[in-house]
């Protein structure tokens, strides 16, 4: 049974939009894995469906009095294995196709690196940039009043993602306790520190692309060149680990521009330059480069961290880099994925790659549900733990079955989700 097969044209990709490209290419990554699997039409069917999926409207009361309407989604692709787990983004182009392929990345995830949830992502199609502070405040409650009814510790904790970071989530903690009754720190993970978030929380993405990236290295990471591909709460800490560790950083990008220095940029200085400007745009110690160009050049690792589809069938075929690490979610279309193999690129799958996020986030709901904390170093020490162990069961699994890193983390994680659908059978 085909669930669904994105056109492999490039023609044909441009006609739809970029949250219907990630839900295809979501689609068509799990029927990969149900063939290898042989798992039958009703399981296949089963897992393609989201269990909750709501679509809310979201009124904003402007400062000058005026009032907007912007859409807000949640959904809930499964919770077989556990409560439901995901980000929360605040983006102009976010919409429910988007919402759903996030979603289910997110289950087949948190199934390949073994911690008892099941995906789930959330979204409001605003740019949060547009926004006071005080508005930004009213959309997310407003937004949380809305979703209020499937949210709560043991049915779906919602976690920081694009546009969103810890005030995001400290505001709807306090609208979901205020209904409550009582302080529910549980109900979201990446809080600040004084309301019950776990130390070693903020960049935790980042650091899981750091352990993915030199377990994929082969020999010293010393003096291989790096180039990232989104500036921001992910890519910028990765960028400054990868360097700490004797990587190269020559290029980066954001939404203002890239920037490239053969020679290495000091991360230190453009982080405050971004945090002067805006923007990589314009920084005096480096060369301006097109974001394609970015894409292509010639170093040994590409750490694509922003939004998806960005490495396409049009232009994989220049990717320059021998090693991809995904810190974005779906940032290449399977179309790229078959010319990137057939050219002997290394892909680390975003299942894989980004999965430090989650997992730190499942160590602080822990931590919240037994009133506890733990120091950055036990944190650090789970997190490095079950990135390796996801890790070296996907390279075992690629050897195997003769197949991709990508093929082989969905096959454990679709793996792993149907399993827990034939154990627990199905009521009625």
């Amino acid at each position: 049974m085909t669930l669904m097969v994105p056109s492999t044209t490039p023609a044909a990709t441009t006609l739809i939009s970029p949250g219907r490209q990630a839900l295809d290419s979501a689609l068509f990554q799990l029927d990969q894995a149900a063939d290898r699997l042989h798992l039958d039409d009703g399981v296949r069917t089963m897992l393609a469906t989201p269990r909750r999926s709501l679509t809310v409207a979201v009124p904003v009361r402007r400062e000058d009095g005026r009032m907007d309407v912007v859409q807000g989604f949640r959904v809930q692709h499964n919770t077989t294995r556990g409560p439901a787990k995901g980000g929360i983004r605040f983006h102009p182009s976010t919409d429910i196709h988007e919402v759903t392929a996030l979603a289910m990345w997110m289950t087949w995830k948190c199934a390949l690196v073994g911690i008892p949830y099941g995906g789930a992502k959330g979204g409001v199609s605003v740019d949060p940039a547009s926004l006071t502070t005080r508005e930004l405040e009213r959309v997310t409650r407003r937004y949380v009043n809305e979703i209020l009814p499937i949210i709560g510790p043991d049915k779906d904790i919602p976690a920081p993602d694009v546009g969103t970071d810890e005030q995001t989530m400290a505001w709807i903690m306090d609208t979901y306790s205020v209904s409550a009754g009582y302080s529910v720190p549980g109900v979201v993970t990446g809080k600040p520190a004084a309301l019950g978030g776990s130390l070693g929380r903020s960049g935790a993405t980042s650091r899981g692309v750091l352990i993915a990236t030199l377990k994929a290295l082969p020999g010293s990471p010393e003096g291989r060149t790096v180039a990232v591909q989104g500036f921001g709460k992910v890519g910028a800490p990765a960028a400054r680990r990868l360097a700490d560790a004797g990587c190269r950083v020559v290029a980066v990008s954001d939404a203002t521009g890239a920037v490239v220095d053969r020679s290495g940029l000091d991360i230190d200085d453009l982080r405050a330059w971004v945090k002067e400007t805006g923007g990589v745009y314009g920084y005096r110690h480096a060369d301006a480069l097109s974001h394609d160009d970015l894409l292509e050049l010639d170093v040994d690792v590409l750490v694509p961290a922003a939004l998806e589809g960005v490495i396409t069938a049009e232009n994989a075929p220049r990717i320059g880099a021998r090693l991809i690490v995904e810190g974005a979610n779906g940032p290449t279309t399977p179309e790229a994925d078959r010319i990137l193999a057939d050219a002997g690129t290394t892909v680390i799958p975003d299942i894989l790659a980004n999965a430090g996020g989650v997992i730190v986030s499942y160590l602080e709901w822990m931590q919240n549900l037994q009133a506890c904390s733990w120091s950055a170093a036990e944190v650090d020490a789970k997190l490095r733990e079950l990135m390796e162990n996801a890790f070296d069961a996907v390279t075992a699994m690629s050897a195997e079955r003769g197949v991709s890193l990508r093929q082989a983390a969905h096959l454990i994680g679709v793996g792993r989700v149907a399993e827990a659908h034939r154990l627990r059978g199905l009521h009625p």
